[in-house]
């Protein structure tokens, strides 16, 4: 067997607690992992208006205090305003009070706050405060307010605008199968909501949805006496998609006009956007193949198309996921994110769709734009600069093009960006460091170092936790791939311990980070070394953050690439000798658990046990933005979903396998595993079977407790 090199990166502290008997319970590792056990934080942190100044939410003497600062003063923060003191000027604008502190948000043009249900914006010198969305309208479905003051909301289906005195119906034929104003596309290509506000706030762009030719989907509420069928769209691949037009209302004019995007009907316009001066939108015009994409301008007052900025085709896809940014101070000139390059980079094109340059290049992805400082020169963004495990926030000059490393730490860093550009609030963890807060002067990174605001200690030092390392290995494509590794409390090299091997393996998911419990999100792995058991994670290929062609790999053949990088995972494991090869358990999730399935299928013999949530058993069944992206449609790809309908293959199923599935999952459809369960039973072959009654794709809440008690006590059954 081909020897795999192993490069360790980073070894965590052994965090062994003084008192060796305290274990984590679940409810610590799952409930609590967020609150009394999660590091500490400065509360609601946050620059001043649009000073270099920073405030934050603290304690004194059981009362909550907003505490500032600055940069010369960090660390001596001084009372800014008390719960007392915010009453006072509440009732001299003649409005509520309050209880508890809310939470604030300190704007330029005055406080942002929540009071009774209406969000308001108060000014503190003329104690005065104006209505930004009552607590009617926030009642609304979809209610969003914009700049000038106006509110869309939905109601009965139907799009409506107010100006706080009136409202005005946009829209009267909206229905269950004509959505008006709503997320479209399953959210997919960066979409979240379908409302956007131009810039002055007068008009407003808005998404309407026709699914009527999509299939009704039955959804069971069990809760009812008889239990009804609830019916929702879920256009599944190879069949008809729903048809998606984008209108635009003019407050001034109260009349809609719809921007002419041409057919066919069955496209994805996504990444909507305004001009500066609200007389344009510009669209990003994907076709159904999700293979070329079009940037498109059109005129806001007629509807009409004006011009394709430029084109973007790709051989297996193309993802546009954020919007054109328009340079700041310069409306000619904009920026466009791509993988054209194959990672994720920062173009500057001019407003005629003519590319001035790239300022962002090399085998690293820029994860998230912050924004601009004052004169529209420098672009503040994080990227995987470091690796792509780190997080880090980069400047880059517009003009030559200049890129400086803000946080040079190796770290996941989340950071604030003060108005002028100048200043910036990094928090930041790593594997060994649960969090430090700072202040960095970005003019003086390498004269004056950052002030340190917050230093936490370990949320777990009275808990008995073992060794956390983050290492690569490489797989047979000779790509390094990232692995997490749990080690028991009180390891032994001399000894044998079972293994848990958790993983999820598709696209738009990193399990793993150089940050606080290693990108874990709760301390369930913890809690399981704690008893004895070796949690390994690796990301395989198709998971993010990685590059085009780290992705791409896995294209019409879904499974192919990362089984093969579990084999070298395996191998690896196989080759430390205090791993017990006979007591090795795979769990994972959604995308993993389709894989987790995929693998116990055919790799019988590797894993004891398995435990599978939410898993597509066969992409046939799933929907289509999601699915015909990665495998196109079955009578395009009929080779590749042949290969991964897990429900032909359930008769050779080897070990214990146990199916969870949320009853209510809109997401991966229960419709699923149920097919799987009556292959198995078709077969002779014993399978699992666990239901979450009011969940959709996710458990949430306190019955995730149950949810791992269920997954620890399988695996506990079958490893030991």
């Amino acid at each position: 067997m081909k020897k795999f090199l192993l490069t360790v990166l980073l070894t965590g502290f052994c965090l062994l607690s003084i008192s060796q008997d305290k274990l984590l319970s679940l409810e610590d590792a799952m409930l609590k992992a967020r609150t009394s056990l999660a590091p500490e934080n400065l509360a609601q942190l946050q620059f001043f208006e649009s000073s270099n100044d920073y405030i934050f939410l603290k304690k004194q003497n059981g009362q909550d205090f907003w505490m500032r600062g600055n940069y010369k003063l960090a660390g001596q923060e001084t009372p800014f305003l008390s719960l007392g003191v915010l009453n006072d000027w509440m009732r001299q604008a003649g409005t509520d009070t309050f209880k508890t502190m809310p939470p604030v948000k300190f704007a330029k043009d005055g406080w942002i706050l929540n009071n009774n249900g209406n969000k308001i914006q108060f000014d503190p010198a003329a104690k005065k405060y104006k209505t930004l969305l009552s607590k009617e309208m926030a009642a609304k479905e979809n209610a969003e307010e914009g700049p000038a003051g106006f509110v869309a909301y939905l109601d009965h289906y139907n799009l409506f605008v107010s100006d706080g005195k009136q409202a005005s119906q946009v829209t009267t034929d909206g229905s269950k199968d004509i959505v008006y104003a709503s997320s479209v596309h399953r959210d997919e290509f960066g979409i979240s909501k379908g409302t956007f506000w131009s810039n002055k706030g007068t008009k407003l762009a808005f998404y309407r949805m026709d699914q009527g030719m999509v299939t009704d989907y039955p959804i069971i509420n069990w809760t009812e006496r008889p239990a009804k069928a609830e019916l929702i769209k879920y256009p599944m691949a190879g069949d008809k998609s729903h048809q998606v037009r984008v209108g635009v209302y003019n407050t001034a004019t109260a009349s809609t006009i719809w921007l002419k995007t041409g057919q066919p009907a069955e496209q994805y316009l996504t990444n909507i956007a305004w001009s500066p001066d609200d007389n344009t939108v510009f669209i990003a015009v994907l076709n159904r193949e999700q293979n070329h994409m079009k940037l498109n301008q059109y005129d806001a007052a007629s509807g009409d198309f004006i011009k394709t900025l430029f084109e973007e085709k790709d051989d297996k896809y193309v993802e546009p996921l954020v919007p054109l940014l328009f340079v700041k101070n310069n409306p000619s000139r904009f920026i466009w994110q791509s993988n054209r390059d194959g990672w994720n980079h920062l173009y500057l094109y001019d407003i005629n769709g003519k590319l001035i340059k790239q300022l962002t290049q090399g085998n690293w992805e820029v994860l998230e734009v912050k924004g601009f400082d004052p004169k529209g020169e420098n672009l503040f963004f994080v990227s995987t600069v470091l690796s792509a495990i780190n997080k880090n926030l980069c400047s880059v000059n517009l003009k030559t093009g200049k890129l400086t490393l803000i946080t040079p730490i190796p770290a996941v860093h989340a950071t604030q960006v003060s108005a002028d550009g100048s200043t910036v609030l990094d928090a930041y963890s790593t594997i060994s460091n649960p969090r430090t807060i700072q202040l960095i002067d970005v003019k003086k990174l390498t004269k004056s170092p950052p002030k340190t605001l917050l230093q936490a200690g370990n949320p777990l030092k009275e808990y008995a936790t073992g060794e956390l390392s983050l290492f690569t290995l490489k797989n047979t494509a000779g790509d390094s791939l990232y692995c997490r590794l749990f080690k028991p409390v009180n390891f032994s090299a001399d000894k044998k311990y079972p293994v848990i091997v958790y993983w999820y393996g598709g696209p738009h998911a990193q399990m793993i980070l150089n940050s606080w419990n290693g990108g874990a999100g709760d301390y369930w792995f913890r809690y399981m070394a704690a008893r004895g058991y070796v949690v390994f994670t690796l990301d395989t290929r198709g998971s993010d953050n990685r590059g085009k062609a780290f992705e791409q790999s896995i294209f019409r053949k879904l499974g192919e690439a990362q089984m093969e990088d579990m084999m070298a995972a395996v191998s690896y494991l196989g080759s430390q000798s205090y791993i017990d090869k006979d007591r090795m358990g795979l769990f994972g999730w959604s995308f993993g658990g389709f894989m987790t399935t995929d693998f116990m299928l055919n790799h019988p013999g590797i894993f004891k046990a398995a435990v599978a949530g939410g898993p597509v058993m066969d992409w046939k069944y799933y929907e289509i933005m999601y699915g015909e992206r990665y495998m196109d449609t079955p009578a395009e790809n009929p080779e590749g979903y042949e290969a991964t309908n897990l429900v032909k293959q359930a008769g050779q199923l080897k070990g214990k396998l146990l199916l969870i599935h949320g009853l209510q999952d809109p997401v991966v459809v229960q419709q699923h595993s149920v097919n799987f369960v009556r292959a198995c039973i078709d077969k002779g072959v014993q399978v699992d079977y666990m239901i979450y009654p009011g969940h959709e794709h996710n458990v949430l809440g306190k019955d995730r407790v149950h949810l791992y008690q269920k997954v620890s006590d399988y695996l506990e059954e079958h490893l030991k």
